[in-house]
């Protein structure tokens, strides 16, 4: 039960690149005394493989002096849209700690995903923040709701080598495999377009994005290391022919 509960929080987060992220105002920043006041607004969001988010902030914004008040944040990711009955719908909001990282990796992957941000991201007053996950409370409809402690969180087993190895994989078929791509996307997803490029490869599937829309493609089976990345994209190929 915790598994299927824990797999439909990392399909959501997964799969969706934006989310509302609510940090604690100091009531100072409005020329006011007394206690923080809950704040959300609509952030760009990556997951790194162990599902911990990662963001870019300006120096700016009203969340980034939040942060450096207090630490911990939430975010709440939508997976309603589009549903006539947006109530029936799964969202979860994932509880954490947020904390400024210098880390290249993450960068790399938030980069891959949002690929515009490259245009602000090296300006001196933005930052990455990676979110280091505590809690999880699941809505997946009518019923249907559920807290999760982060390591309730983790997929079963780790793939061993392939955050090191998700950028060249990455680039590898993006550069030389576009045509694979498009067959994930179109016969395997439905999604039209002809120019599908991947954004990321985790243990449980990959990240396609075209213009302003992601998509996300589960594999079979979940790779146990970067070695079976190879052997589930071809497999996934042959699949897509035969569709």
């Amino acid at each position: 039960m915790i598994e299927d509960m824990s797999r439909t929080v990392r399909d959501l987060v997964r799969g969706l690149d934006r989310a509302a992220l609510a940090t604690a105002l100091p009531a100072s920043v409005r020329g006011e005394s007394g206690a923080a006041w809950p704040y959300a607004s609509l952030v760009l969001t990556a997951v790194d493989h162990d599902l911990s988010p990662i963001l870019l902030l300006s120096d700016l914004a009203e969340h980034t002096g939040a942060i450096a008040a207090e630490s911990r944040v939430s975010l709440l990711f939508d997976g309603t849209g589009g549903l006539d009955q947006p109530l029936t719908g799964p969202r979860v909001t994932l509880l954490g700690r947020a904390a400024r990282t210098a880390d290249p990796r993450l960068a790399q992957r938030f980069l891959a995903r949002h690929p515009d941000a490259a245009m602000y991201a090296g300006f001196k007053d933005f930052h990455f923040y990676r979110v280091a996950l505590e809690h999880a409370h699941l809505v997946a409809g009518f019923g249907k709701i559920r807290w999760l402690d982060a390591a309730d969180l983790q997929p079963q087993g780790a793939a061993v080598g392939l955050a090191e190895s998700e950028a060249g994989i990455v680039s590898h078929m993006n550069d030389d495999h576009a045509d694979a791509l498009q067959l994930y996307a179109g016969k395997l997803l439905g999604l039209p377009g002809s120019d599908w490029r991947m954004t990321g490869i985790d243990a449980e599937g990959l990240d396609l994005r075209r213009g302003g829309q992601v998509a996300r493609l589960p594999f079979d089976q979940p790779l146990a290391g970067a070695a079976d990345a190879r052997k589930a994209l071809v497999s996934l190929v042959d699949r897509a022919r035969a569709a």
